[in-house]
């Protein structure tokens, strides 16, 4: 068993093998069982590229949290065999001795904020990440500053997380993965619960960023606005996988997994 502690090194010589350039996430044939023996993903694949926005759609229950939560380890269940890894972030292997670099390049944004926020006030939560990077005091004030100016909440950078309306938290969330600097954004139902307004602000953000974004979403109008290609996911395996407008616009394929078509595609 080969042991690797180098990523960089590593990543050379990947691509000294290999003529195909590294997908920001490439997963191949995922298959996850949970303790009780259910499984929640089968033979699940996908590669995204740099700069490209996924949209994972299905029934709840389909397996869509699970599939996010794999992308950085963050399953206490997951114990992939070291010698045959199958998920790779920008050719790191999601496993052992790469979790920290690969959790510092995915960003992850949870359902709910209150699983996220945990400080006494915004800024000390925005901070929290640069601090653990060992990132020097001036440079943590200018992450968190442009972060939270960035989601627009640069005024409420003295506030208690549990003063804020839940879209202003998930915009402090957001921040928090900001002030990270990930090359790869992955949301787990970025609009549940939130208000028109915030909605809207939140996609706002989210279509101007350059990174890569995976996203699972009941919002199919906002998968649609937000992101070129969808897949739909349902009893974890991958049902399709195609542009978005056009998958989601296939009344006998939605109808086939509980999915209805958006109006404005009727």
């Amino acid at each position: 068993m080969v042991r690797i502690t180098d990523p960089t090194k590593f990543m050379t010589l990947m691509s000294a093998a290999s003529d195909v350039p590294f997908a920001d996430v490439d997963v191949r044939a995922l298959t996850f069982r949970w303790s009780t023996g259910q499984v929640a993903l089968q033979n699940v694949s996908l590669r995204a590229e740099s700069g490209e926005r996924i949209a994972i759609v299905g029934p709840s229950g389909a397996g869509k949290s699970t599939l996010l939560l794999h992308l950085n380890g963050l399953l206490p269940e997951q114990k992939p065999r070291a010698e045959n890894p199958c998920i790779w972030i920008q050719g790191l292997p999601v496993q052992g001795v790469q979790l920290p670099e690969v959790r510092r390049r995915v960003g992850f944004l949870f359902q709910e904020p209150d699983d996220q926020l945990f400080c006494p006030t915004v800024w000390d939560d925005v901070a929290f990440g640069p601090l653990n990077l060992g990132c020097t005091p001036d440079e943590v004030r200018q992450r968190v500053n442009d972060s939270l100016s960035a989601v627009g909440l640069a005024d409420q950078a003295n506030r208690q997380p549990s003063q804020l309306s839940v879209g202003e938290r998930k915009r402090v969330g957001l921040a928090g993965l900001f002030a990270m600097k990930p090359s790869i954004l992955v949301l787990d139902e970025p609009t549940a619960n939130l208000d028109p307004r915030s909605r809207r602000k939140l996609l706002a953000i989210l279509q101007d960023l350059p990174q890569t974004q995976i996203v699972a979403t009941h919002d199919l109008d906002f998968a649609l606005d937000l992101c070129e290609r969808t897949l739909i996911l349902d009893e974890g395996c991958v049902q399709t996988d195609g542009r978005t407008a056009a998958v989601l616009s296939d009344p006998h394929l939605m109808d086939r997994h509980g999915l209805e078509v958006p109006w404005r595609l009727r």
